[in-house]
């Protein structure tokens, strides 16, 4: 059996950026577009709402609440509900996803209540189906932090006071109790159980991680592996060059040992040259034509192998042969242990080539998961050169791309105008904005950085007694 999947998370505001992505107003990178119509809104809205995010306020509106909303209050949850890949392909093969997703659907409004569960949308246009929800977290009685402390209060004997009658609340923190938590995935599996789908491991010490969080720690991980792949390139790079100093070597001891070869032949052949004539010399004196001057070629021949064999030359060329083969098996060794240390160093050389092919595909497979899990980080990162381009640093560039507002103060560098302005606590942030280069807004004090740098450079010529407005009319007008 495989697992379910529910993660709930507060959501700020009134959530209008997952709305965008709930809606498919803005298309991540790892959605199928052309399956985009299968996407079904399982909650009907109410008279006059169109969408998720006036549905939110349509029931903050219509609770009856009687305190005023907090500026930071958390008004939504986010609820996605799913289970294994591998279970919910197995559901839609057996025709059961339609079950499946109406019985998701009644046990949340079961559970949050069916006025609180004010969207449920069924994405079938991406490689999982799954379900995004949104909770209004309203509740009614008392709330858990004055229950405890009344409890707490009456265990010793103080004064106690009358409990608030029921009334309407907005309060997420009631709802996401940690005990409550760990019942909703209780029964939500219990829900899910006839499609073979249970409860994770209670108690379990795997945590959940947010998208920026996931996204900071690959972007660091894709920094270290890719210094780690230049330092491996630079290693292999001295390994090359040691491999062919060797190989030279080898080359040179080559040759040595073939001009060794030639002077023992040379040698050789001088030895065999004296031998063949000593042979002679002992036929000659056995031939019947040397009979009869047998006295004088027998002197004769006494001298030349008296003469042959009293030659220091043979004994010299027998010494010098012994030499040069001493030689040679010295440098056949050499050659040997430089083969061999060619053969472990390109070993090695494999080695680290396959470990950089091998890290290369864990960095690609990184970043295609960083693209399915956070398709707007593709996109933020084209703006990654602009942001260096304008004068941030590497730092500043990451806090901006949580796509939370950063408050700066320094110099913004403009590349259209090439020139360079002075920002005193000015507000810069990313925004979804689906007409934006890559599907982001850059904005400085909540305009576009276009817009902001234009009324800069209109100061600053102002300043100095220039409209610069009529100037590049009157240019123009000539052009």
């Amino acid at each position: 059996m495989g697992y379910v999947v529910l993660h709930i998370e507060k959501a700020a505001g009134t959530d209008a950026a997952m709305s965008g992505h709930v809606e498919r107003r803005i298309t991540p990178a790892n959605v199928i577009t052309t399956l985009t119509y299968l996407n079904e809104e399982l909650v009907e809205f109410p008279k006059g709402v169109t969408n998720r995010t006036e549905a939110i306020q349509h029931r903050l509106d219509n609770a009856g609440l009687e305190r005023k909303i907090g500026k930071n209050q958390v008004r939504a949850l986010r609820v996605m509900l799913s289970g294994s890949p591998e279970d919910m392909k197995r559901i839609r093969q057996a025709g059961q996803l339609d079950a499946w997703a109406k019985d998701s659907c009644g046990w949340l409004q079961k559970t949050f209540g069916k006025e609180n569960v004010v969207s449920a949308v069924l994405h079938l246009d991406e490689k999982t189906p799954h379900i995004h929800a949104t909770v209004v977290p309203i509740t009614r009685g008392e709330r858990r932090k004055a229950k405890l402390e009344r409890e707490k209060n009456a265990q010793s004997g103080k004064r106690t006071y009358r409990t608030k009658k029921d009334r309407p609340r907005l309060c997420a923190d009631d709802v996401m109790a940690r005990d409550k938590l760990k019942a909703y995935q209780t029964t939500y599996a219990e829900a899910m159980a006839k499609y073979g789908l249970q409860r994770g491991v209670e108690g379990s010490e795997a945590k959940h991680i947010s998208t920026q969080q996931y996204y900071r720690e690959v972007f660091v991980r894709k920094n270290e592996m890719a210094e780690q792949i230049e330092n491996l390139k630079e290693q292999q790079k001295t390994l090359t060059v040691d491999i062919a100093a060797l190989q030279a070597q080898q080359r040179a001891a080559q040759t040595d040992c073939n001009i060794i070869d030639e002077q023992r032949r040379k040698k050789k052949e001088e030895l065999e040259k004296a031998e063949t004539e000593l042979a002679q010399t002992r036929r000659e004196i056995k031939t019947d034509k040397l009979k009869g001057v047998a006295v004088d070629a027998t002197t004769k021949a006494v001298e030349r192998i008296g003469a042959l064999f009293h030659d220091p030359k043979p004994a010299r060329y027998e010494k010098q042969i012994a030499d040069l083969q001493g030689v040679i098996a010295d440098k056949d060794k050499c050659i040997g242990q430089l083969q061999q240390e060619i053969k472990t160093m390109q070993a090695g050389h494999d080695k680290e080539v396959a470990n950089l092919k091998q890290e290369a595909q864990q960095v690609i497979k990184a970043l295609m998961r960083v693209d399915e899990l956070c398709p707007y980080v593709k996109g933020l990162l084209k703006w990654e050169n602009y942001c260096k381009d304008v004068g941030l640093d590497k730092e500043r560039t990451k806090a901006l791309f949580t796509m939370q507002p950063y408050r700066y103060t320094g110099e913004l560098h403009s590349i259209r105008y090439n020139h360079t302005f002075r920002a005193n606590d000015v507000i810069l942030q990313f925004k979804p904005d689906k007409d934006g280069p890559s599907g982001f807004q850059f904005t400085i004090n909540g305009k576009d950085c276009d817009e902001w740098f234009r009324q800069q450079r209109k100061e600053f010529y102002e300043r100095i007694g220039i409209d610069i407005e009529q100037t590049e009319q009157r240019r123009g007008m000539k052009m």
